[in-house]
């Protein structure tokens, strides 16, 4: 009761130095309620965003990268199968083909490197996923029906630095072509084979033009020369050569697969056909010239680099805080960018329940073998959660300090109290008060304003989560808008409230504003009662 009265001893709704105190402490509680919520809602809202349209789990293969021009794209043929297998283990709802890659973006005259995903439009769960990204408050006409043409979705971003709309073209060239052009602009600047390796060329000549023998019908030639000659072709056709050099050499190789030789004998026998095919293969490759196969080469990446078209049929609305794909694409044309062919790059997981991938995970590494490796989204994402959270932990504890400041002030202003109550607190002491006793009157009294404060800053810090799109509208109204939908990818401004973390924020003010009380709580109960009741 008397710590009550000394919060407004004059009668008052509170007293000025009470009224500090208290809107101290609400409002480092309601700054701290307030940004905690916005950073678990930006969290949430990432997360949902991501499990959206990512694969809960990846199968990957041993390598994700395209092929090299020549090669043939490293995956499993199969991945229809093993997709089959993988829906099989609990848990998992859906298996779909994943394609993910790099590109060139080119508008006008503007060109940057971009990322694509492949979305597989059989999967109705990831087009949901991107139609619920889709920024149809700005852009009404978009769609996420990607169909099977090509199409595109690209984030707001894309969409503001080469000012696109929905309708507009875009031209993608893949990065997979520009390996092919360095290698083919590589190999031009090397002589012709016969000349770049003139030790296997004569050693193939020598067979090839002067070894043959007539044995009737057929024509023969020493087994162990031959395969000299074979062996060292085949060594140029394992270097880096022109590719018209490359094919006219296979063609060769070839037409002298197609001598006969008996285990007991010495000798390879050829038809009068076959060793016309042998010589006039080689006579082909003897007469290249480096200027003409070069002038082929650069003819043939007129194919190769020719880029494909894109109609924008959506915009989503991308954050700068998550890291999403720039461009969504149907799984054939991503295909064609990566330069898979048929092929994919791994094999995309949808669970019931994302937040238990990694139990499915270890599950799945059972039934579909060690050579598959199996990544979870927490997997991929974890170096942005981690940043997130880090983040966040950093936040919590500058603005803590906001509480700590407004402890200490009730410190001051309960010292300012306590000599003010000098003389009745002498009186207490005179009438037989213990010591305890005077330091519950002060410690009850930063009690109950720790209590108020936490109470009040909880309660308004909610109203202002609830009410934070017109706190927004209003910000913007006179210029000041810290939280751009650019930024953030959230015209509105997520938040959650956790009722658990409050109370704690809460609780932690009301100990830290009781702690502050007891220390002049303290000194008041060791003055000495003669000196106070004389005022001195």
């Amino acid at each position: 009761m008397l710590a009550r009265r000394y919060l407004n001893p004059r009668r008052a709704v509170l007293s000025s130095f009470t009224l500090i105190s208290l809107v101290g402490v609400m409002l480092g509680v309601l700054v701290l309620v307030v940004v905690m919520a916005v950073y678990a809602g930006l969290e949430r809202d990432v997360k949902g965003r991501l499990l959206g349209f990512t694969p809960h789990i990846l199968v990957k293969w041993p390598s994700l990268n395209g092929p090299s021009p020549g090669q043939e794209a490293e995956s499993a043929p199969d991945w229809h199968v093993l997709a089959d297998e993988a829906v099989k283990i609990d848990g998992v709802a859906a298996a779909t083909a994943y394609v993910a890659d790099n590109v060139i973006l080119d508008v006008g005259s503007w060109q940057r490197p971009v990322t694509f995903r492949g979305i597989d439009t059989s999967d109705k769960v990831q087009v949901k996923g991107v139609e619920e990204m889709l920024d149809m408050e700005n852009f009404p006409e978009s769609t996420a029906d990607l169909g099977l043409d090509d199409r595109a979705v690209i984030s707001s971003i894309v969409a503001e630095q080469f000012q696109l709309r929905v309708g507009d073209t875009l031209r993608l060239y893949s990065t997979r072509n520009f390996q092919g052009v360095m290698d083919a602009y590589k190999a031009t600047e090397k002589p012709v084979v016969r000349e770049a390796y003139p030790d296997q060329w004569a050693v193939a000549k020598q067979v090839i033009t002067k070894s043959w023998t007539k044995a009737g019908d057929l024509w023969t030639t020493q087994a162990g020369e031959f395969g000299e000659a074979y062996d060292a072709l085949g060594m140029v056709f394992g270097e880096e050569i022109r590719e018209p050099e490359r094919e006219l050499l296979e063609n060769l190789l070839r037409s002298m697969e197609a001598g006969e030789r008996e285990e007991a004998e010495t000798v390879f026998r050829f038809s009068a056909e076959n060793k016309q095919a042998v010589e006039d293969a080689f006579k082909r490759l003897e007469e290249t010239e480096a200027e003409k196969l070069d002038g082929e080469i650069l003819k043939g990446l007129k194919n190769l680099v020719l880029p494909k078209e894109a109609k924008v049929v959506g915009i989503y609305s991308a954050s700068q805080m998550a890291v999403t794909p720039e461009l969504f694409v149907p799984l054939p044309l991503a295909q064609d960018l990566a330069g898979l062919g048929d092929a994919v790059q791994g094999i995309a997981l949808r669970l019931d329940d994302a937040y238990k991938a990694e139990e499915v995970a270890a599950e799945g590494r059972k039934l579909l073998g060690p050579d598959r490796f199996l990544e979870t989204w927490g997997d991929q994402y974890q170096a942005f959660f981690a940043l997130i959270n880090q983040q966040r932990v950093m936040m919590y504890f500058a603005l803590s300090f906001i509480v700590l400041v407004s402890a200490f002030s009730m410190m001051a202003v309960m010292f300012t109290v306590t000599i003010q109550k000098r003389r009745e607190i002498g009186v207490m002491k005179a009438l037989g008060a213990a010591p305890g006793q005077i330091v519950r009157v002060f410690l009850y009294q930063g009690m109950l304003l720790g209590l108020l404060g936490a109470v009040l800053g909880v309660f308004i810090g909610r109203l202002v989560i609830h009410f934070r799109g017109a706190v927004q509208e209003g910000m913007r109204a006179i210029g000041f808008d810290p939280f751009s939908a650019s930024l953030t990818g959230f015209g509105v401004l997520p938040a959650h409230n956790d009722p658990l973390e409050q109370a704690v924020i809460g609780f932690m003010a009301f100990i830290l504003c009781s702690l502050a009380a007891l220390v002049p709580a303290f000194f008041a109960a060791r003055s000495d009662a003669a000196k106070s009741l004389r005022n001195l």
